[in-house]
């Protein structure tokens, strides 16, 4: 059997409900400061699904894909970024510590895990040309 895995990290849309962070940023829920943010990766819902006929169709036999387009940025840049684009305050940046009193357990898990994924697989394997190459394009859409 054929198998290829795509390995998807945050997936958002601004055209569909709950696809942007606005919502968070509207309620002002914290973000890390600087010193303790993770790095995150994003990829917006039409990549996404382009991205996975071409492993369907296209890609190698029980190979990983990292579903991710070309932005690195820690997690409070993102939500500042997006802040920046709505036209909305930027979230307050609190220490790990208060986080971990503050903040629910599952955004919490988000806040703990930081990675750079490398996309380069799905874009020279699969041929994918990414409709939203960074998050600012995308939120922009």
């Amino acid at each position: 059997m054929r198998v290829s895995i795509l390995r998807v990290p945050g997936i958002y849309a601004p055209d569909r409900e709950g696809g942007t962070p606005r919502t968070r940023l509207l309620r002002g829920t914290a973000v890390l400061r600087s010193e303790d943010d993770v790095y995150t990766n994003h990829i917006h819902a039409e990549d996404l699904a382009r991205a996975s006929l071409k492993a369907l169709w296209h890609g190698r036999p029980q190979r990983i894909y990292h579903a991710s387009d070309d932005t690195q940025l820690k997690m409070g840049d993102y939500f500042d970024l997006a802040a920046d684009l709505y036209g909305l305050p930027r979230p307050p940046r609190i220490s790990r510590e208060q986080a971990s009193a503050e903040l629910p357990a599952t955004l919490l898990s988000f806040m703990s895990e930081s990675r750079r994924l490398c996309n380069q697989r799905l874009k020279q394997e699969l041929g994918l040309k990414l409709l939203y190459p960074t998050v600012e394009q995308g939120l922009r859409g």
